[in-house]
């Protein structure tokens, strides 16, 4: 079954033959496969994107019909496809009118076949990434670190706005499992690897966040390289016990496949918007080559010193009750390796200088994740 159906509503007044010319001409201009459904609404709501095309005017009182049980079939906006003609644009704004006036969301996909195109795609990553989010668990194993007093989250908010279930997990039972000695600093990393993947599969976690400087006291060894390798195998895996970090890492794997790099400013420059952002683990697959060092703050264990390639990044973040978000576009300019720092070090350069007065004035919290490529478009349409 294709991705998107594509339904049809059609005034009875209008040449059936004319219309169904001017439908394959139209449609055939697309780059989108559909699942033509017609007029036959049955199955609406079950796709990943429903469109409603629109085929001539006239077809007002038609929606108005169809709308409770389209309604009753799907929470997802309308979105209204027309090509213009046959007076087709002007039904369809009228709708739109009506579902505004009756505190509902829609949206007329109009213009050429390229925007039109380019827009249904992004619709369809959108869904589809939300489909996924839908029913995840994560965990928190640990409580957030104490030091995080604003990093908390609403996991009723989590729940309604993501479909996202917050597990609390006690960090003893991760312990409990790393009673094996180990021989070498990076076999002890590996043992909390183990652990890690043990505890995924046992609660059935989609993600987690880790309280993992606990295991500096408890085991004498860090989580990064345990996060690093998670990461990279499609398992969200945050640090520090940071819940809303970890859900904008949630959103960023189901919408890019990678989990981001979570990570703190060090420095900022207001008057070039240049940020230094650092920490001691990121996701394997997000980087071209890594070394192993030890963990910044305590010297001991593992820390991981990634290199991305430069070029393209997005910064996002959303706040733990998720009443607002932050995105910025910008240039990853250069990876340092200075010695007084979190072992992954990234020098960003924000599309919008003025954007860095965020950090200092309005910041939701110190993590923020990073994400190679621009896609400040499909975040702001997921948040939506």
């Amino acid at each position: 079954m294709a991705a998107i159906a594509l339904y049809t509503i059609t005034s009875e007044l209008h040449d059936e033959e004319a219309v169904r010319q001017a439908t394959k001409e139209f449609l055939d201009s697309l780059d989108i496969t559909f699942d033509f459904k017609g007029n036959d609404f049955a199955d609406y709501g079950s796709h990943t994107l429903d469109l409603i095309y629109i085929r001539t005017g006239g077809t007002e009182g038609i929606f108005k019909r169809l709308l409770p049980a389209l309604q009753a079939a799907s929470p997802q906006p309308f979105y209204l496809l027309t090509s213009g003609k046959s007076n087709s644009l002007a039904a369809s704004m009228e709708i739109l009118a009506y579902l505004r006036q009756h505190s509902l969301s829609g949206e007329i996909l109009h213009g050429d076949a390229a925007y039109i195109t380019q827009r249904i795609r992004l619709l369809t990553a959108v869904n589809e990434a939300k489909r996924k989010m839908r029913g995840s668990r994560l965990g928190v194993i640990g409580q957030p670190s104490d030091w995080l007093i604003a990093s908390h989250a609403d996991y009723t908010a989590a729940r309604q706005r993501l479909g996202v279930e917050i597990v609390d997990i006690p960090m003893q039972e991760l312990t409990d499992l790393l009673l094996t000695r180990s021989t070498t600093t990076q076999e002890g990393a590996l043992n909390i690897y183990d652990a890690l993947r043990t505890m995924v599969a046992s609660h059935q976690l989609n993600g987690f966040t880790l309280r993992c400087f606990d295991l500096l006291k408890a085991v004498r060894n860090t989580g990064c390289l345990a996060l690093a390798r998670l990461n990279a195998e499609g398992i969200v895996a945050g640090c520090e016990g940071d819940v809303p970090a970890a859900l904008t890492m949630l959103i960023v794997q189901a919408l890019t496949g990678v989990s981001g790099f979570q990570a703190n400013p060090a420095s900022i420059r207001t008057e070039t918007g240049e940020v230094l952002f650092a920490h001691c683990t990121i996701p394997l697959n997000m980087v071209e080559r890594y070394e192993l060092d030890t963990h910044f703050e305590s010297g001991i264990g593992i820390g991981i010193r990634g290199y991305m390639k430069p070029g393209p990044v997005t910064l996002f973040k959303v706040s733990g009750d998720m009443s607002r978000y932050f995105v910025c576009e910008g240039e990853l300019v250069q990876n340092l390796s200075k010695a007084d720092l979190c072992r992954t070090q990234q020098l960003i350069r924000l599309s919008d200088a003025a954007a860095a007065s965020y950090f200092l004035t309005d910041p939701i919290g110190n993590h923020h994740i990073i994400l190679p490529g621009h896609r400040r478009t499909l975040l702001e349409e997921f948040m939506k």
